[in-house]
């Protein structure tokens, strides 16, 4: 019920914001939203703990510095951006996003939200997703008064998006407290679809909550992956490919993708030197058991060589994991992919 909720509350929101479908034209700006998997540093300009503007985040980075990414170098939307063959795109809240950059597309991702809006509380200041909806819809007028209100349309029509947002609300919300009021406040019923779709959606599941270090720390044993939360990654990943499939079939068109990212990650955790980490338990950068406490700060443990390591922090996968990921997205089989895979898409949009 709760992850049934959670992924049509992302639906909706998608539908609501985004523009009528053009299928003719071959997507070029590239927009993202979602939580600390995908921030590009919006963070940083919001009174929040949830930030990473600070070293030795963004060490491989190629300017060697923080940018609030939770990444030792580069993360997923950038991946994406070299393989679309763009820019790396920009925070939506930094004061360098003007002029022609905006046509690059935008990132809205904020560190610490989940679908749910009392997720992430705790960071007080954090943009969460009908935050990130409503920048999302002044940034279409921001480029508007720069290019027109019908080349703006065409520009996000044939955009791709990117979302990334589901593992708070197990992690930090619905799994804390399983049978709260407020998880009860939804029914499916009262979620109504609109016919008003996106080009190309790509949605991320929930990635392998239980076998973070973090999760490895706090609640596993032996080292071995939480099941609680792996059992709720379970749940959420094939609902969301189902859910998926419904709404294609109900547009006639492949405009949802869905990205089973525990799948993938799985992969290189239960056999990560079969593609050359050293570990999937320990964290680059951290501190206490699995250097799975708190987050990664100056005065962390920190390895040496970060291509070892599956992940770079106590909840987020290393620059050469991201680029696993993305290369699945781009490449991989509908067991990972579903309907198809990056690659694929492109290749139909770039004939279209």
């Amino acid at each position: 019920m709760a992850s049934s909720v959670l992924i049509s509350s992302i639906i909706l929101a998608l539908l609501m914001i985004m523009g009528t479908v053009s299928p003719q034209v071959e997507a070029r700006a590239f927009f993202v939203f979602g939580d600390s998997l995908v921030d590009h540093g919006n963070n940083n300009y919001l009174a929040t703990t949830a930030r990473a503007d600070s070293p030795p985040y963004g060490i491989d980075f190629p300017t060697h510095r923080p940018t609030g990414r939770f990444s030792n170098g580069l993360n997923i939307p950038d991946l994406i951006s070299q393989e679309l063959g763009s820019d790396l795109i920009l925070p939506y809240l930094s004061p360098q996003l003007t002029g022609r950059k905006l046509l690059v597309g935008a990132n809205f991702a904020s560190a610490g939200i989940g679908i749910l809006n009392d997720t992430g509380i705790q960071f007080v200041n954090i943009l969460r997703l009908y935050q990130q909806f409503a920048y999302f819809q002044e940034y279409q007028q921001r480029v508007a008064a720069l290019i027109g209100a019908e080349q703006t349309k065409k520009l996000v029509n044939e955009a791709l998006v990117l979302i990334t947002a589901g593992g708070n609300d197990f992690v930090n919300n619905y799994y804390l407290v399983p049978n709260s009021v407020r998880s009860q406040q939804f029914s499916l019923p009262d979620y109504r679809l609109y016919d008003l779709g996106a080009r190309r959606v790509l949605v991320t599941g929930s990635g392998p909550l239980g076998c973070v270090p973090a999760e490895l720390a706090l609640r596993g044993r032996n080292g071995q992956c939480s099941t609680e939360l792996q059992q709720a990654a379970a749940l959420y990943n094939p609902q969301l490919t189902e859910m998926i499939k419904e709404l294609n079939a109900q547009y006639g068109s492949d405009i949802f993708i869905a990205a089973n990212t525990r799948e993938m990650s799985t992969n290189f955790i239960s056999n990560p030197e079969a593609f050359g980490f050293t570990t999937s338990k320990m964290a680059c950068c951290g501190q206490g058991p699995y250097n799975g406490i708190g987050l990664c700060t100056p005065s962390s443990n920190l390895c040496s060589n970060r291509d070892e390591y599956a992940f770079w922090d106590p909840f987020h996968p290393s620059e050469r994991a991201n680029r696993y990921l993305v290369q699945q997205m781009m490449n991989g089989s509908t067991e990972y992919m579903n309907p198809m895979n990056l690659s694929t898409i492109l290749a139909m949009d770039s004939r279209t």
